[in-house]
C-alpha cells in the first residue's frame, strides 16, 4: 500500500512541477470563451534604442539579459504602433520564441549577427508552441506589433540598425 501511495505521490509532484499544455493546434470548443488574462507583473520599462528596420524607424526596448529575455512581453497589455523589444544574445544560435503569458499579437524578426532579418513570424496571443528559426545563425530578435513589418514593407533580407550604427557595435550583452 505504500508503494501506490508513494506512485501517486510522485506523479502528482511531476504533474504539478511539469504541468499539461493544451494542444496549441486545437480550436476551442464552439461558444467557448476566450482565455482568461494571465495574472502577473510585468517586468518594468527596459532601456531603449532608436532603431531603423529597413528604412522606417521605431523605439525599441533592450532585453540583454537572462531575466529581461526571460520576461519579454509577458503580462504587458499594449505596445505602441511603432515600437518595438529587441532581444540581444550573447551569440548565434537556432532559438525559438513562445508567446506564454503574452497577450499582445506580435510579430518576431529573427535577426543575424549582421542585422540581417532572416525569418519573420506571427506569434498569437496566449500561444505556447514555440517557433523556432530555421537558421542557427540568430543573435536578435526583434518583436513589433503584429503586422508592423507587413504596413512598413519590411520583408527578410532588411537590415536593422541603430541610430549610431550596427546593432553589433551598439547593442552589448550582460552575461
Amino acid at each position: 500500500m505504500k508503494r501506490i501511495g508513494v506512485y501517486l505521490l510522485a506523479a502528482a509532484l511531476v504533474t504539478g512541477l511539469f504541468g499539461c499544455r493544451p494542444n496549441a493546434t486545437s480550436a476551442p470548443p464552439a461558444g467557448a470563451k476566450a482565455p482568461a488574462k494571465p495574472i502577473g507583473t510585468p517586468q518594468p520599462k527596459l532601456p531603449t534604442v532608436k532603431l531603423n528596420v529597413g528604412g522606417k524607424d521605431m523605439v525599441s526596448e533592450i532585453a540583454d539579459n537572462d531575466r529581461s529575455r526571460q520576461m519579454g512581453m509577458m503580462f504587458r497589455e499594449s505596445m505602441g504602433k511603432d515600437e518595438g523589444m529587441i532581444f540581444v544574445f550573447p551569440f548565434p544560435h537556432q532559438t525559438s520564441f513562445w508567446m506564454r503569458n503574452t497577450t499582445v499579437p506580435l510579430d518576431a524578426a529573427y535577426i543575424d549577427p549582421r542585422g540581417v532579418i532572416l525569418e519573420i513570424h506571427k506569434l498569437m496571443p496566449l500561444d505556447e508552441s514555440s517557433v523556432q528559426a530555421t537558421s542557427d545563425q540568430i543573435q536578435y530578435v526583434l518583436e513589433t506589433p503584429q503586422g508592423w513589418f507587413e504596413r512598413n514593407g519590411v520583408k527578410a533580407g532588411a537590415v536593422v540598425a541603430t541610430e549610431h550604427g550596427p546593432l553589433a557595435k551598439v547593442l552589448k550583452t550582460t552575461r
